[in-house]
């Protein structure tokens, strides 16, 4: 008992209170993100009157418009974050997200919709700066298992968004929803404010930030690190790539019966719970026998369990391997993280966080593309084939990477 109360009531340092306040607020801002876009599409339908074709069109803009914009600005945040801290730039993201977001629920028209969701990508950062701040704060030895504490707070609040969201938009409406999600993003603005304390930060000197050279000049391994940054790339790009055709292929294996989209949600939420719960041991498990294996270990796990689903003929066969894969991705997307940490001097983990956000949101945005064509040639077990030829790229790059490291 004793021993329990010393580990709940001991004081704290001051990088694990700024992970216990990141982690809440890396957790509201994927719920504000993710709740709002199961009914984005429905939203933009009742902004006039289109035709299918249109409202598909339009909708995909407006979907994909906010990811293109951040990946253009990222690498800028992540240069003024280096220069002037990134508890600065939180603050940015934070309050511009909440003040964007909750316009939306005001708009008039399609235009109005997409000039916002434009405007979004221009405040984007938080996540990645609330990872390098964790980054820097948090000893090298402990930074593995915090950046995997992190992700399971993002990966949480992904979860929990298309629910919070369906419940609000069904009891409230679309519009008081966007006006909701501003006010919780405004109290991740207060709660950044309050209690987030960057100590050990030390600005960059403005000349070194002149440009991409003088980042990539202080790197002892470049090689490695823009390997990582494909690495993350094709990571989302495999994750994203199912998005499109899920809620299809449950339709066609429940045979077009029974409740198809309650099925679907579920189906999509499992992975997220696989990581939120395996996240944090695996980035421990990590710091013990080395990231790198863990990223391994992810990257062969995942082709393990990408391949039957092809097969499948059931549901529940989906489900489990659902869940198997959000294991893998426990396995991968904190430990590129945690080696970009690792491997990054302090003064420009800004501008490689900010890059890898980049890299994030391309993948975002070439994955659903990729299911899409692939499930138009090949049906949509073809997609599950297609996506675990895509992580088998990803791992011979990657070895191919740490072999070169090693040499």
């Amino acid at each position: 008992m004793n021993w329990i109360k010393h580990r709940l009531f001991r004081p704290r340092e001051t990088w694990e209170k700024n992970l216990f306040v990141l982690w809440f607020s890396v957790f509201v801002t994927g719920m504000a993100f993710s709740e709002i876009m199961p009914f984005m599409s429905l939203y933009v339908d009742t902004l006039g009157q289109f035709t299918k074709g249109q409202l598909n069109l339009y909708a995909g803009l407006i979907f994909s418009v906010t990811y293109l914009v951040s990946a253009i600005v990222s690498p800028i945040w992540g240069k003024m974050a280096d220069r002037y801290g990134r508890k600065p730039m939180i603050l940015r993201a934070s309050l511009g997200m909440a003040l964007i977001i909750g316009a939306m629920g005001l708009v008039t028209n399609i235009w109005e919709l997409f000039i916002l969701r434009f405007i979004q990508g221009v405040f984007s950062g938080y996540v990645s700066n609330a990872n390098a701040l964790i980054a820097t704060e948090t000893p090298k030895e402990k930074s593995g298992m915090a950046l995997g504490t992190l992700m399971a707070g993002l990966t949480g609040g992904n979860l929990l968004g298309p629910l919070l969201g369906g419940f609000l938009a069904s009891t409230f409406s679309y519009r008081i929803t966007f006006i909701i999600t501003g006010i919780l993003l405004l109290l991740v603005f207060i709660f950044s404010l309050l209690f987030v304390h960057e100590r050990d930060f030390k600005p960059v000197a403005k000349k070194k930030l002149a440009s991409a050279k003088g980042v990539i000049k202080v790197l002892k391994d470049p090689q490695m690190i823009f390997g990582m940054l494909l690495t993350t790339l094709i990571i989302q790009a495999t994750n994203n790539s199912i998005t499109p055709i899920i809620s299809l292929y449950v339709r066609e294996l429940m045979h077009h019966s029974g409740d198809v989209t309650l099925v679907s949600g579920i189906v999509a939420a499992v992975p997220g719970i696989a990581t939120m719960l395996a996240a944090p041991k695996l980035g421990q498990l990590g710091d013990r026998i080395g990231t790198e294996r863990i990223l391994t270990i992810g990257f062969i796990l995942a082709i393990c369990f990408f391949i039957p689903t092809a097969f499948i003929t059931n549901v529940w066969e989906l489900g489990i391997l659902r869940f198997l894969i959000g294991i893998s991705d426990a396995a991968m997307i904190p430990q590129v993280q945690t080696l970009l940490a690792k491997n990054t001097p302090i003064e420009v983990t800004g501008r490689i966080f900010s890059w890898n956000q980049s890299f994030q949101n391309l993948g975002n945005v070439v994955g659903p593309l990729l299911g899409a064509v692939v499930s138009g040639f090949f049906d949509y077990s073809g997609v599950f084939i297609a996506t675990a030829l895509l992580v088998l790229l990803n791992l011979s790059l990657f070895r191919i990477n740490v072999a070169n490291k090693r040499h």
